[in-house]
């Protein structure tokens, strides 16, 4: 008897195991489609300022722009970020080969919300098409500040990584080059790929896609992340929030706000 107590137990504690298991995983990834969403509508606001584009978007900007144009198949800005992210990984691949985890490729699903994620913005964005030289310069502000608060709640999460940063961390692994420098080197590079082709496909450069706004995305956001990352105690509590009916009613808001 006492021994068909303890199976039963022990069965109960592996069940609630599992399911502590499942809500956990079902709300990391809740809050990581927050995160992202939160970067999309950065980055649709930088690309609407038409001074230029934040790094992750310029490559697919440019190849979106000669689309209209029919020197590139038409496909929207989100969808060449897709393209852009799967080849990303594919270069994780080829960098890491046996050293490369099987569970990264969940980037390609994570890549491909979020080139859906660029599209949704830019139509809810639609509205905004600053003209003054101040408008769009808040309008850049505004998009990179986003931006970086996006970032850093999606760091934040723990989650699989986005392929943008994946893919320095794949050389960093193999070189021994420290994260940060591989990182500047790899966003330069995606930059003046984005010159070259502006100037392969319209035989001059594009300033409103990569413009006096890149530059400063380039080093305002990272800032911004470093300085958002020491405000999210409260995003800390909300991961380790489980979800229930009555929590979601009564106590997210004290939850998340408690001293």
């Amino acid at each position: 008897m006492i021994i068909h107590t303890k199976n039963n137990i022990a069965r109960s504690t592996i069940k609630n195991d599992k399911k502590e298991k499942i809500i956990s995983f079902a709300w990391q990834h809740l809050l990581l489609f927050i995160a992202l969403y939160i970067m999309t509508l950065g980055i649709a606001a930088c690309v609407k300022s038409m001074l230029g584009a934040s790094v992750i978007s310029v490559l697919p900007y440019v190849f979106h722009d000669a689309g209209t144009g029919g020197l590139t198949p038409s496909l929207t800005i989100g969808q060449y970020t897709f393209i852009m992210n799967a080849l990303l990984v594919v270069g994780q691949v080829g960098v890491l080969r046996r050293q490369f985890d099987p569970v990264q490729l969940f980037q390609l699903l994570v890549g491909f919300v979020f080139g859906m994620l660029i599209d949704l913005n830019l139509y809810l964005l639609s509205w905004l098409q600053p003209e003054a030289i101040w408008e769009k310069a808040m309008a850049q502000l505004a998009g990179c500040t986003i931006l970086a608060a996006g970032i850093a709640l999606e760091v934040r999460c723990g989650s699989v990584t986005m392929p943008g940063e994946g893919f320095p961390v794949a050389i960093s692994k193999v070189t021994g080059i420290e994260f940060p420098k591989v990182k500047i080197v790899v966003d330069g590079s995606l930059v003046l790929l984005g010159i070259v082709f502006c100037y392969i496909f319209f035989g001059k450069w594009q300033w409103h896609i990569i413009g006096v706004g890149t530059l400063f995305a380039m080093y305002y956001v990272g800032w911004a992340v470093r300085i958002a990352s020491h405000h999210l105690k409260w995003f800390d509590r909300l991961l380790k929030y489980r979800p229930g009916f009555r929590r979601y009613i009564y106590g997210l808001a004290r939850y998340i706000y408690r001293k």
